[in-house]
């Protein structure tokens, strides 16, 4: 509920779920005024979420699982000091009514002169059971976190913030650097090895102009190795018998996905060729697929091929634009991040509201696991824990 006061009859706005599953965006204009009503197509549903943008509010509303249904409002005048709350009515004064929330959040969004890569609202790394969809956040900072990645012994989350990365326990605690030399520029595509061992990282710290390199260090640190002999090169995948590094690389003016020997030697392998952007690319368990998002027909589809870059397979045809496919640990699922087709698709930004999408190997009809503000760093790295059900996200 947003409302102008608490008098009775304020000017206020609901997002609400009946007792009869009707589900309606109800709300009163001016001081004493009508109540209004617009309904949403689906009943019962199990999400709402209300949004503000100045004069206009939004009402999304889902079944679990299922993507948002949005009821949008305009012209609704309320002050900036407008209540905000939650809410339960009997709709009768001599009845008591119970209701259970779960899982309530406030976003606050980026202000209007918000500068992408530059300025940042802060984040939480959250655990989050994949068949339940229970969160929990694990640790804040006014800065930006981005990509946790689940270690294979289960023990820890590495993650990026500011160029440096870091080691968390997965039930919280203090974070505390993992040191990677002289190579401090790192962005958010770091990882693992298989085994464990071994960290991949991109970094822009050498040469200037060439762009994020990759490069490998022991996952306990040291100074890194660098593997790609021209930027720019954006890691994302390590094969389960360590001997190939995938990425993404620009090349002769656009970007498609490459392979090299993990030790750096002999010459980088194209997978694919594409005038639109590949990207996203990840090893199965198993070694016989690689995974990954292109924007070849007009949207960002989940796809996946050979490692040899035959049998080139589309997954994903639906309306959102989907990226990054971290394939669980029993090879049977995938997780990924999807926008709104309103986001292009050659972008995946901060601070929108996407969905975390679970889907088998073969295709089939996805759900949503988690519905989140986020985007860029959300969950560009694998991010499956070690055992399946529960996965790592940023917001």
């Amino acid at each position: 509920m947003v409302r102008a006061s608490t008098d009775s009859d304020a000017a206020m706005l609901v997002a609400t779920v009946h007792a009869d599953g009707l589900t309606s965006l109800q709300y009163r204009r001016q001081t004493g005024a009508d109540i209004e009503e617009l309904r949403a197509e689906l009943d019962s549903a199990a999400v709402i979420q209300l949004e503000r943008r100045r004069d206009t509010f939004i009402m999304r509303v889902a079944r679990d699982g299922e993507v948002f249904e949005t009821v949008t409002l305009p012209g609704m005048e309320l002050s900036d000091t407008a209540l905000v709350g939650l809410f339960v009515c009997a709709h009768d004064d001599a009845a008591l009514e119970t209701a259970e929330f779960d899982n309530v959040r406030i976003v606050v969004p980026p202000p209007a002169d918000f500068q992408t890569y530059q300025d940042y609202l802060g984040s939480h790394i959250e655990v989050m059971d994949v068949e339940t969809g229970r969160r929990k956040i694990i640790h804040s900072a006014p800065n930006s976190l981005q990509a946790p990645n689940w270690t294979p012994d289960d023990q820890t989350l590495i993650y990026n913030s500011e160029g440096l990365l870091y080691r968390i326990p997965p039930d919280g605690g203090t974070p505390e650097e993992l040191p990677t030399g002289t190579v401090r520029a790192n962005n958010n595509d770091h990882v693992l090895s298989f085994d464990g061992q071994m960290l991949g990282i991109s970094s822009s710290s050498d040469a200037e102009g060439e762009g994020s390199l990759v490069y490998t260090v022991p996952v306990t640190g040291g100074e890194p190795k660098r593997i790609t002999a021209q930027g720019p090169s954006y890691l994302h995948g390590w094969s389960p018998d360590g001997q190939w590094l995938t990425y993404t690389a620009e090349r002769g003016g656009q970007f498609d996905i490459y392979k090299i020997r993990s030790d750096g030697s002999g010459e980088e392998v194209q997978l694919t060729d594409q005038p639109t952007l590949d990207d996203g690319s990840e090893y199965s368990p198993d070694g016989e697929y690689i995974y990954f998002n292109s924007a070849r027909t007009g949207s960002m589809e989940l796809w996946r091929m050979r490692p040899d870059g035959s049998e080139q397979e589309q997954l994903t045809d639906d309306a959102l634009q989907n990226w990054f496919a971290h394939v669980s640990p029993d090879g049977q699922s995938l997780i990924f991040i999807s926008y709104g087709p309103e986001v292009p698709a050659s972008d995946h930004p901060f601070y929108k509201q996407v969905y975390l999408r679970t889907m088998p190997v073969d295709g089939s009809t996805p759900r949503v696991a988690a519905y989140l503000f986020g985007g860029q760093g959300t969950m560009n790295v694998p991010s499956w824990s070690p055992r399946r059900k529960a996965g790592s996200l940023r917001k």
